[in-house]
């Protein structure tokens, strides 16, 4: 548009990258040269418009920070927006100030918490809603703003589905119904879900399916109280990897955005909408929720579903359910653990030859992920110690007589995702 040139680059750049600053600018204003930054792209510029000037490179971008000061026009290479990039907050807050603004930050707090509440309230009015729990920190934090919204018009359901971790009921009730005395519905729709994955092998079609799914048995139970509006936890990471935006790339379709279905008959409530896990983390402690709940690793809406590779079937749920409590059992046993955003297994589809006493084996391959993050736009794998990586491999393959192999996800991301699908 601006008279320059963007072409697939001969050298792409996925994670960490030294960013040379060759002249000043206010958008780098005390920013150190030689800070590390977070790349992920395929494209660069190879030439850019006139008037514009390059700011700073690195060692495979010529142009990695430009800009038409004049135009107050300023275009970077790198992601300021990820806790990878060095002096990324300093960067955009030097981009505030170039626009004229107070750069501010605006405080989650007590009188913040309650604003969001007043404004579910003035949407809901006296109307009856439903909300889809499902025992995360997302869908926890969202169900407890709506209920001190609208109280005993909300009616919480949870669909047991049959793609959960194991004793995932459980945990739910004893947290919702026993300690919060709210009205929540378990849904059994085992058969439901794997009848409508039966023989599915693309990711996308699973999260659409599974989205659909869901909005199906949302939407009957809805009738039985004569409920207009569905609340759910969809956070800003959600919105984004399913295509936030009209130019966006779909990464992956989040069943409760991208997986729903263009045509509901609920009206949709997302009160986490605009947040990082973080600050739905920070909103969670406002409102009291224990920390079992808030410190929960990220699950996928989709479940165990999109951690099988390949079709889902009852048998290999049962594997994959059976080796993921191994390794959380196991995680739970060191002080690392805390430091860790998520650490699952996933059952890889592949079969692989082994032996089991004298005899050849051919069993199933297990691989374990394990990932360090603060906002899940970027991760890097965690450097877990080798003793616990045995210890997690020979229970495996002891206890999951289907397994004969385990393996150690060392990608970050990007250019991986958090699940492996």
């Amino acid at each position: 548009l601006l008279g320059g040139e963007v072409k697939a680059g001969f050298k792409k750049e996925y994670g960490p990258a030294e960013l040379t600053i060759k002249k000043k600018s206010d958008l780098l204003v005390g920013i150190p040269s030689g800070i590390i930054v977070w790349m992920s792209h395929g494209d660069e510029v190879v030439r850019i418009p006139k008037d514009f000037q390059t700011i700073a490179t690195t060692k495979t971008i010529l142009h990695a920070v430009a800009e038409n000061k004049n135009k107050k026009i300023y275009g970077i290479q790198f992601h300021p927006e990820v806790v990878h990039t060095e002096f990324g907050t300093e960067v955009l807050e030097n981009f505030i100030k170039i626009c004229g603004l107070n750069a501010r930050r605006s405080e989650i707090d007590e009188n913040f918490v309650e604003n969001i509440i007043q404004d579910i309230k003035d949407s809901l009015g006296s109307a009856k809603a439903i909300c889809a729990l499902s025992g995360g920190v997302d869908s926890s934090v969202a169900a407890l703003l709506v209920n001190r919204a609208i109280g005993n018009n909300l009616v919480c359901i949870y669909i047991e589905s049959g793609l959960m971790r194991k004793d995932e009921t459980e945990i739910l009730k004893a947290v919702f119904e026993k300690h919060y005395h709210m009205n929540i519905q378990i849904i059994d729709a085992k058969k439901e879900f794997l009848k409508g994955l039966k023989g599915i092998v693309d990711p996308e079609e699973k999260r659409k399916i599974i989205g659909k799914t869901f909005v199906d048995i949302f939407e009957r139970e809805a009738k039985k109280i004569d409920a207009k509006f569905l609340a759910q936890g969809t956070i800003y990471p959600d919105v984004i990897e399913s295509k936030g935006t009209k130019h966006a790339q779909i990464i992956k379709s989040h069943h409760n955005v991208g997986g729903l279905p263009g045509k509901m008959s609920l009206v949709l409530i997302e009160p986490l909408r605009n947040f990082y896990k973080d600050e739905v983390r920070k909103i969670g402690k406002i409102l009291g929720l224990p920390d079992k709940i808030i410190n929960r690793q990220p699950f996928p809406g989709p479940g165990l579903a999109v951690r099988i590779i390949g079709d889902v079937t009852e048998q290999k749920l049962e594997i994959l359910r059976k080796a993921d409590t191994i390794v959380q059992e196991e995680i739970e046993k060191i002080i690392l653990h805390k430091n860790l955003w998520q650490v699952f297994a996933v059952f890889t589809g592949i079969k692989t030859t082994g032996v089991r006493g004298d005899e050849r084996a051919y069993g199933e391959t297990i691989a374990i992920r394990a990932i360090e993050a603060q906002d899940a736009m970027s991760a890097n794998f965690a450097r877990l110690p080798y003793e616990l990586l045995d210890k997690i491999s020979t229970r495996i393959v002891n206890e999951v007589k289907e397994v004969n192999r385990v393996v150690y996800d060392i990608t970050n991301k990007p250019p991986a995702t958090m699940e492996w699908e």
